[in-house]
């Protein structure tokens, strides 16, 4: 295996990990309490949770055409950047940028992922 396809991984799965997984490991009353204070319907984290596991599955799984895993980059893009605007209206700075750790993992996922499937 390259050096390019093991930083590929390496940093795709910890994105992976810094994203699916708070969402399970996080007191469910301490998430329904950030939806509702968010203002966000209630089946809003039902949806995250679904979602999140079906880009982390696109991503992660080799056979899946490449046009699959960018919008899955795109939507967990999108996520972050959302989730760090609302952080940091409704609870400050700190927690606004918080989503932006897992945000840059991701972005040099997608750089190593852009550099394999695409620079021939």
């Amino acid at each position: 295996m390259s050096k390019e396809k093991k930083i590929y991984w390496t940093v795709t799965i910890i994105a992976m990990v810094l994203i699916v997984l708070p969402s399970y490991f996080a007191p469910r009353e301490y998430l329904n309490e950030t939806i509702r204070r968010m203002e966000f319907p209630s089946y809003f984290g039902l949806e995250l949770d679904i979602l999140k596991i079906v880009g982390a599955v696109i991503i992660l799984i080799p056979v899946i055409p490449t046009m699959f895993k960018e919008w899955s980059y795109v939507g967990f893009g999108i996520l972050l950047l959302s989730a760090s605007l609302a952080h940091w209206l409704i609870d400050g700075t700190a927690k606004g940028i918080a989503p932006l750790v897992p945000f840059a993992i991701l972005a040099v996922s997608y750089y190593y992922f852009r550099k394999l499937n695409y620079a021939k």
